[in-house]
């Protein structure tokens, strides 16, 4: 891993200084631009916190999906229980059979929405670690943003 950020670090330097020495030896009239030059360690702690933030990124992506399908399965399910119970032949028997189909309906829903909140909960502490771990600059981290993160609904 931290050989992948040294040499994807050298690459971009790379890049960085061919450019300007292209642009140098071409005899163009463009203007002299001074690159930002950025250190290796700065960069290295940059791509850190990208890591971290495509680790999280997966995380929550497989989350929401995992939800989504448990909140489509419930509502699969309720819809199949509430026909059932309208097949009844009695007001008794479809009484029982709705109650049932919502109760069950409700409490899939509950476990949908609590394993949501506990990945995507888990998603952002393991990326705080790691995005901590990197020693990187707070102004690089998208950190300040976990509370524009979806509930769940």
């Amino acid at each position: 891993m931290f050989k992948k950020i040294i040499i994807s670090a050298v690459a971009v330097g790379a890049m960085a200084l061919s450019s300007v020495a292209l642009a140098q030896s071409t005899g163009t009239s463009t203007p002299s631009v001074t690159p930002t030059v950025v250190s290796t360690s700065t960069t290295s702690k940059i791509v850190c916190v990208g890591n971290a933030v495509a680790t999280r990124e997966a995380a929550i992506d497989t989350a929401i999906t995992t939800h989504g399908t448990a909140i489509s399965a419930a509502y699969t399910a309720r819809a199949s229980a509430l026909a059932q119970a309208y097949s009844a032949t009695t007001s008794v028997g479809v009484k029982a059979g709705i109650k049932s189909a919502w109760s069950t309906f409700a409490s899939a829903v509950k476990s949908a929405q609590g394993a949501w909140k506990t990945s995507q909960k888990s998603a952002w502490e393991a990326f705080r670690n790691s995005a901590k771990a990197c020693k990187a600059p707070a102004t690089v981290s998208d950190a300040t943003h976990a509370s524009g993160e979806v509930s769940g609904q």
